[in-house]
């Protein structure tokens, strides 16, 4: 299979395709990816001059090239978004124009070339919050800030072509993940890097917000499997099955540091922050897939990974 990975040096774009090169010997990977602050070439040491491997310096709504990438593949893989929250309160724009037009971009090349697959790549936030029980594939979608509701009205363009054009299209929403290569803005590696460094780890409100966490490395594996087995139409969870107060994977980390909880600083909480996010993963389970990491584990070769660097 030839795969064209959109947002392919970012967090878990560089990150799957480590583990397609790694995982498939016949497969070969195009990344594409505009190299914005998020994405780096850094992300595919190892792989950027792998002989399955191609690189291309490219935006997502730039048509001429999507078309003549997509042109050669059996695949499209969609990573490229934007995707942090706070940046979407403070500017909402980069988040539409990538998020919903460069899907659309995607989309239509997809369309006119006949591709096999299109794995639209999604996430919890898409459904809101949830303060008892889980959320599943059927369930509306209720986004409470800018970069979910960019995200969720990607997931319905995606779909919507699927039914009007028959375009095999499948979408996978997942937990938070974390792991190597993951840009030091979001909570995880922010919060490694200032532990170890004494500095102050600012927790938004009381810290009691809740969040379902996955290593980035089980999601690949949940991705790699729906890409080749997953049923064209469907939309499949993807839960690491741990849920955890931000404060208690604010301790988790200090721990793992080896400092202490005075580091805490509880800050103004953010705008519209959802209170729980929680997904059913039945049907990702009935593909023969389950985390293979605990939390603990996860978080122990996540910080070993950015001590070392």
């Amino acid at each position: 299979m030839r795969i064209l990975v959109t947002g392919g040096a970012g967090f878990i774009g560089s990150n799957f395709v480590h583990y397609v090169l790694d995982e498939h010997d016949e497969d070969e990977v195009v990344t594409l990816d505009a190299l914005t602050y998020a994405g780096s070439k850094e992300n595919l040491e190892g792989v950027l001059d792998h002989p399955r491997h191609e690189f291309v310096e490219g935006d997502i709504r730039n048509r001429e090239i999507v078309t003549e990438l997509i042109g050669d593949v059996d695949a499209v893989v969609n990573f490229a978004a934007e995707s942090h929250v706070d940046r979407s309160i403070e500017g909402a724009k980069p988040f539409v124009t990538t998020n919903v037009e460069g899907t659309q971009t995607l989309l239509d090349a997809a369309k006119d070339a006949g591709i096999d697959r299109f794995l639209q790549i999604s996430t919890d936030e898409v459904y809101g919050q949830i303060l008892d029980g889980t959320f599943s594939e059927s369930d509306p979608l209720n986004p409470r800030n800018p970069y979910a509701a960019t995200k969720a009205g990607a997931d319905l363009l995606a779909q919507s072509y699927q039914t009007t054009h028959d375009l095999p299209v499948v979408i996978t929403r997942t937990c938070n993940n974390f792991g190597p290569r993951q840009h030091p803005e979001k909570l995880i590696p922010k919060f490694i890097q200032n532990a170890a460094a004494g500095e102050t780890l600012p927790v938004y409100g009381d810290g009691s917000n809740v969040r379902e966490w996955i290593y980035v490395e089980d999601n690949c594996r949940a991705l790699d499997l729906v890409l080749r087995d997953g049923d064209a139409g469907e939309i499949y969870n993807i839960g690491g099955d741990t849920e955890k107060t931000n404060l208690e994977v604010t301790r988790a980390i200090l721990d793992a540091i080896g400092a202490d909880d005075d580091l805490i600083e509880f800050v103004d909480d953010r705008a519209g922050h959802d209170q729980r996010y929680a997904l059913d993963t039945e049907k990702i389970e009935s593909l023969d897939w389950e985390p293979e990491y605990t939390f603990e584990e996860a978080l122990e070769r996540t910080v070993e990974y950015y001590q070392d660097r």
